[in-house]
């Protein structure tokens, strides 16, 4: 393992104890590059009614550029709700194995959109949803 990827997974490890399944994470648009090809997300979740900013974390957990100017996650691409993007793959990242069902109205696991209207405790394979999104 190189040096990149073990910051990455003390990155991972970091924000693992601070996120679990079913937490919204929030995200505000910092920034858009004058092509609309490129924005700065900034990222942060609410704990004890203070919010919590990640964007740091959330940009080297992922191997992805942080703007230090607008102090954001950078993510190049349009045509695509970018801060949902930004949650999904930070909750792949930090849950690749799945996750276990948090429950109606938390969990969003596509298994639910699915037909799968089961919210007793099992197991989701896919960890891109364990984690909500909303905007600010």
């Amino acid at each position: 393992m190189n040096a990149k990827e073990r910051e990455k997974e003390e990155y991972k490890e970091k924000l693992r104890g601070v996120l679990a399944p079913g937490d919204v994470v929030y995200t505000t648009v910092r920034h858009v590059s004058r092509s609309g090809m490129r924005r700065a997300i900034d990222v942060h979740i609410i704990r004890d009614e203070e919010p919590l900013w990640l964007s740091y974390q959330v940009a080297k957990a992922l191997g992805w550029h942080f703007n230090e100017k607008n102090e954001a996650v950078d993510v190049d691409g349009c045509g695509m709700d970018m801060g949902f993007h930004i949650v999904y793959e930070l909750s792949r990242a930090l849950f690749p194995k799945g996750f276990e069902c948090v429950g109606e109205g938390k969990c969003r696991s596509n298994d639910h959109t699915n037909g799968d209207r089961n919210y007793e405790p099992h197991h989701h394979q896919d960890g891109g949803y364990a984690l909500r999104q909303r905007w600010l």
